[in-house]
């Protein structure tokens, strides 16, 4: 399960994109009991929502032109500058080069070859999130893609990712980890196709919550939106897809105790 020892390949850092970046603290303030702290004048807007002082996620204003609010997954690689020519070389692209973010790491933005965004990030002062798979901080990331077995040479080729398959409803879903340590202990995420017309291809994160009706009626108590109505996953635990009220998407992870 997805942790803060960062292995190559495996999520490192959380940010979310925003047109209105105070409504959005609000907003998952009410839901998850986070806390917001700026990262200060020099970062431009940037802050970090905390829980129990410690780092599970960021926030910060919409950069590129043409973008919709998302939240945005990073994954930790030591050597930015060479994944981010396997990025190119395995036919993705960089919407961001490499830079420097003060000192705390090394950034680049990307798209894979079908259309999900994501991110790298390169451990400087910071190394990642403090928090994660606890209540209200993030639990597992999700791609959802029309050709899982593309997707799965890609992100191999980038980050040495290992899978496991699975049966789930309707499909077969691949279960990610990390290239070294134990293959179920290091899985942080997974990969399905897409499941209806016009779905878009994209990262999820799923945040874990003690209660999934409960956390639900929070977010639309507060102007989110239901994305995919709470549902039993067998062997998983109980889902649910939400949307913030800017129209990014998220979910929300009740896992079986033995996950």
């Amino acid at each position: 399960m997805l942790g803060t020892d960062f292995r190559t390949g495996s999520p490192n850092w959380l940010d979310l994109g925003s047109p209105d970046t105070a409504a959005a603290v609000e907003f998952y303030g009410e839901v998850f009991g986070w806390d917001f702290e700026s990262a200060g004048p020099q970062a431009g807007g940037y802050g970090f929502f905390r829980l129990d002082g410690k780092t599970v996620a960021a926030i910060g204003p919409l950069t590129e032109e043409g973008a919709t609010s998302a939240w945005m997954v990073h994954f930790n690689t030591p050597d930015i500058q060479a994944s981010a020519e396997a990025v190119k070389s395995g036919g993705g692209t960089l919407r961001m080069e490499p830079m420097d973010v003060m000192g705390e790491g090394w950034l680049a933005q990307c798209t894979d070859p079908q259309g999900a965004e994501f991110a790298m990030w390169q451990p400087g002062k910071t190394a990642g999130l403090g928090l994660a798979s606890a209540d209200n901080a993030l639990i597992w990331v999700e791609l959802h893609v029309p050709d899982p077995e593309a997707a799965l040479g890609f992100y191999s080729g980038l980050f040495g990712w290992r899978h496991a398959e699975m049966a789930a409803p309707g499909m077969t879903y691949r279960v990610l980890s990390t290239a070294d340590g134990d293959q179920q202990e290091t899985s942080f995420g997974g990969i399905a196709p897409h499941q209806g017309q016009g779905e878009e291809s994209r990262w999820t994160p799923y945040f874990n919550v003690p209660d999934v009706e409960a956390t639900v009626a929070a977010v639309t108590e507060n102007g989110g939106s239901v994305v995919l109505p709470a549902a039993d996953i067998p062997e998983v635990g109980r889902i649910a897809w939400l949307a913030d009220p800017a129209g990014a998407v998220f979910a929300l992870l009740k896992p079986n105790p033995r996950m």
